[in-house]
């Protein structure tokens, strides 16, 4: 009996062997948007461990920071893991759910006499809220959630196919938009733009129509500015003081600026030993150099090869999301990776661009890389539903989403 018991113990090993196996087969490209996922955060963790340590010379042990971001990644991982388990049409269908509790926590930021110890502002926006031993920054979930109510209302629509028709995407993204642009934080606000874009494009939306919003939108740009807060307004002069060579910002309002790009273009081509790295890095005191300019740090360690090799696998998390998206035939599947991806790609491309003196600092930070719990935890939930969708592919029977005969419809 013992021996048929082993038996069968042996038996059930193989075929949960192989059953993981296929899974593992059957993500296809998500392999290359989970790889890319796990090379930015260790990557992170270094260049965070350098950018806050107080010692100049090099050290084995982890800092306080790096280590905090460790278990970040630990828990983003797990939360990944998570979102795998049910099946992502379950999450289609309480998406809309989720987005209104992102929404209620957007405006709880905004409730007047919450107390401080709960909602504290920092840098004059009212963007976290303290659970204690760490802080949520709901604008990061709020992303997640709204890619997967867009989705959900998109997935058999054709209405937006009209000029007319792209008021109600339009209504669903400026919710959340004004939301967070009242914190105020409209850094993050301007993620949403791009990402709806690209949801709409993937939804067969004319490029006609879109073109006109955005030619409209351009036009109406300059009418914004009066109503910007004077940082924001001093970003953008400071900006055309570089671009123009005034050096007169280099010491107020283009010092982090100019601090970034300078810690950067000290690496070189290959970068620093880590000892030097963290003398420069400790010495000419960059603000937010474990946050929002910490690509700055990855290039005076890693130098431009480092900085190239991170936006490359920035690319490499994009290829996989879309590539997972043009293999599912189901519609609400096909539209979430390419919303993720608009968010991961713009926010990288921008934090990126600030931090090489070409794009105004608006206070973002670079995913996976930069020190945060809410970022951390939101981009590996979106990795984590880019491999839920790949382990899932709907049946070949199924008809293609989200194809037109524009000839026909004129």
């Amino acid at each position: 009996m013992a021996l048929v018991t082993a038996s069968e113990s042996n038996a059930g090993i193989a075929r949960l062997a192989r059953a993981v196996a296929g899974s593992l087969v059957r993500v296809g490209p998500a392999w290359l948007t989970v790889s890319a996922s796990l090379a930015l955060s260790l990557i992170g963790v270094h260049a965070i461990d350098i950018g806050a340590s107080v010692t100049p010379h090099a050290v084995t042990v982890l800092g306080p920071l790096a280590t905090r971001q460790l278990i970040f990644i630990a828990a983003g991982v797990l939360a990944a893991g998570a979102v795998c388990l049910p099946h992502y049409r379950v999450l289609g269908y309480a998406s809309w759910v989720l987005f209104g509790v992102a929404l209620a926590m957007l405006v709880f930021l905004l409730v007047p006499g919450v107390p401080s110890f709960i909602v504290r502002p920092r840098n004059g926006a009212r963007s976290w809220i303290d659970l204690g031993a760490v802080d949520l920054q709901p604008s990061e979930l709020a992303k997640i959630a709204w890619v997967m109510a867009l989705a959900w209302y998109l997935r058999y629509k054709e209405n937006h196919r009209t000029f007319r028709g792209l008021l109600p995407p339009a209504i669903i993204t400026g919710i959340p938009v004004g939301l967070i642009l009242l914190q105020p934080d409209m850094g993050t606000a301007l993620l949403f733009i791009p990402s709806l874009f690209a949801v709409l494009v993937a939804a067969g939306a004319k490029l006609k129509h879109l073109v006109v919003v955005v030619v409209l939108a351009a036009l109406a740009a300059p009418a914004a500015y009066p109503l910007l807060m004077p940082h924001q307004k001093a970003r953008i002069v400071g900006l055309f003081q570089q671009f123009s060579g005034d050096r007169r910002g280099d010491l107020d309002i283009n010092m982090q600026s100019v601090t970034a790009q300078r810690l950067a273009g000290a690496g070189g081509a290959w970068g620093l030993d880590q000892a030097r790295s963290r003398t420069l890095v400790r010495f000419n005191a960059l603000p937010e150099r474990h946050n929002d300019m910490i690509f700055a740090v990855v290039c005076n360690r890693f130098g431009f090869v480092g900085g190239v090799a991170v936006l490359g696998l920035y690319l490499l998390w994009a290829v996989g999301a879309v590539w997972t998206a043009a293999l599912c035939r189901e519609p609400f599947g096909r539209l979430v990776p390419v919303g993720l991806t608009g968010f991961i790609l713009s926010q990288a491309v921008i934090n990126i661009g600030m931090n090489v003196g070409l794009l105004p600092i608006i206070g973002i930070t670079l995913p996976f890389v930069s020190h945060g719990g809410s970022s951390m935890l939101a981009s590996w939930i979106m990795t984590g539903l880019v491999w839920g969708i790949a382990l899932r592919r709907p049946k070949v029977t199924m008809r293609r989403s989200f194809e037109w005969d524009d000839e026909a419809s004129g």
